[in-house]
């Protein structure tokens, strides 16, 4: 180890505060520190190769440094890198708004752009509530959402969160919500009853469609996302869909909306937007919902949000880029195979006394291992399975699975079977060896 590398890691400790981590237990061990990446693989500062086996957090698509996205960036650079949206507007984020109603269900007509998948759904939830208000139902104020959801962590997205580890704390800073339990047939269930008696008071109801990705890979059963739009459209309910995780290829449709022809009121966007790339999000919405913001200045009906680096230039040449590759690529073409492949693969899990479920849809997947939270099992494998050169993240005692699109079969047999290796070592004991992937 260089005395350059053992600086930096020495300086991580010293002075980051990571995301979603215990830095009591981060500053005892050595840090994984990434230098640079190709295709699916990551390079840390000592030399060694990974597979991103979680896509760095869900968000790349095509690769990292795919030569048309690094093209594209470089060209925007040359003649602008930010200027507002707030008074003027900018090219890249014009061209992005049109590709992305094209791309999306038919009934939404209007981006508003935003940072992260947490601004784009409150986004949503401020403009639901106050399209209410602005058009005189001042009673349609409440936002329903499921009771294990997730929808980002700043406060407007933790009150309609229902995941204790990550919300109880901040309970009393955020607004009231209506929480439904489950996740299917008795989410539907106490939908319809809460909509039959208290819709004159309902806002919104705000999901993440066909899966719940922080809740553990939750998959609906089918036919549950179409019932829950058309019981929303016959009390006059917004739906918003949340398809921050859920968005652009990963569950085998662009959108995962699309698998059951739901055009909800709104569709959030972010993490794999710009292809892995740069922070940049969408919210859509209907003509309907834009119009109950128009109104002569003087009523000071107006949609007051905005961000500094809204509609980004640079974030929105590579989103552009990014969906030029689904076409020239055809990327949920070639994804079917896949798709296919993972499904039967996934089957080998559960000969492992460990496993207790398996959950996947399109090309995320979610292994549950048996235990309780705080025997940290997922951990402890997303640990052991790196010495195989793969980097995972559990959510608790689920281990995720969540590759870009472009892996390989070959490649994503590597990765289950790693997987299964450091759950097996881990958890029963064995000493079972495979070997890496080439990466030439």
């Amino acid at each position: 180890m260089s005395q350059y590398t053992r600086r930096l890691k020495q300086w991580d400790k010293e002075y980051i505060w990571h995301p979603f981590t215990q830095m009591r237990d981060w500053v005892k061990d050595d840090p994984l520190v990434i230098d640079s990446a190709k295709g699916i693989y990551l390079k840390d500062i000592d030399g060694n190769i990974y597979m991103d086996g979680v896509s760095s957090l869900w968000v790349n698509v095509h690769g990292h440094r795919h030569a048309h996205v690094d093209a594209a960036l470089k060209k925007q650079i040359d003649k602008l890198s930010h200027s507002t949206l707030l008074g003027l507007s900018n090219t890249p984020s014009i061209e992005l708004a049109k590709r992305l109603i094209d791309l999306a269900p038919k009934g939404l007509k209007k981006v508003f752009y935003s940072d992260n998948g947490s601004t784009a759904v409150e986004i949503a939830i401020k403009m639901a509530y106050q399209y209410w208000q602005n058009t005189g139902k001042n009673k349609k104020t409440n936002i329903v959402h499921l009771s294990n959801s997730y929808h980002g962590d700043t406060l407007g997205s933790v009150s309609v969160g229902g995941i204790d580890l990550f919300h109880k704390v901040y309970r009393r800073l955020i607004f009231k919500t209506i929480a439904l339990e489950g996740h299917g047939w008795e989410a539907l269930e106490g939908l319809e009853k809460l909509l039959e008696a208290r819709s004159d008071s309902i806002a919104a109801l705000v999901v993440e469609p066909l899966v719940q990705g922080a809740a553990g890979m939750l998959v609906w059963p089918q036919g549950t996302l179409k019932r829950m739009r058309e019981l929303t459209q016959k009390y006059n309910v917004f739906l918003i869909a949340d398809e921050v995780a859920t968005g652009f290829g990963r569950t085998g449709k662009m959108f995962a909306c699309q698998h059951e022809g739901v055009v909800p009121d709104f569709l959030c966007l972010a993490k794999g937007l710009t292809g892995g790339y740069l922070p940049l999000a969408a919210t859509l919405t209907t003509q309907k919902i834009y119009e109950g913001f128009l109104f002569d200045y003087k009523e000071q009906k107006t949609f007051f949000h905005g961000h500094t680096y809204t509609g980004n230039p640079l974030a929105c040449a590579a989103a552009l880029a990014n969906l030029e590759i689904f076409q020239k690529e055809r990327t949920l073409k070639k994804l079917v195979p896949k798709i296919e492949f993972l499904a039967k693969k996934l089957k080998m899990f559960y000969n492992l006394p460990s496993v207790i479920d398996v959950r996947h849809k399109g090309f995320m997947a979610g292994i549950e291992l048996k235990g309780r939270p705080d025997d940290r099992l997922g951990a402890k494998a997303c640990q052991a399975v790196r010495k195989y050169g793969v980097i995972l993240r559990p959510l608790g005692n689920v281990i995720v699975l969540m590759p870009p699109l472009s892996i390989s079969k070959e490649e994503l047999d590597f990765l289950l079977t790693a997987t299964y290796r450091a759950i097996e070592e881990t958890l029963n004991g064995s000493g079972a060896h495979i070997y890496r992937v080439s990466r030439s």
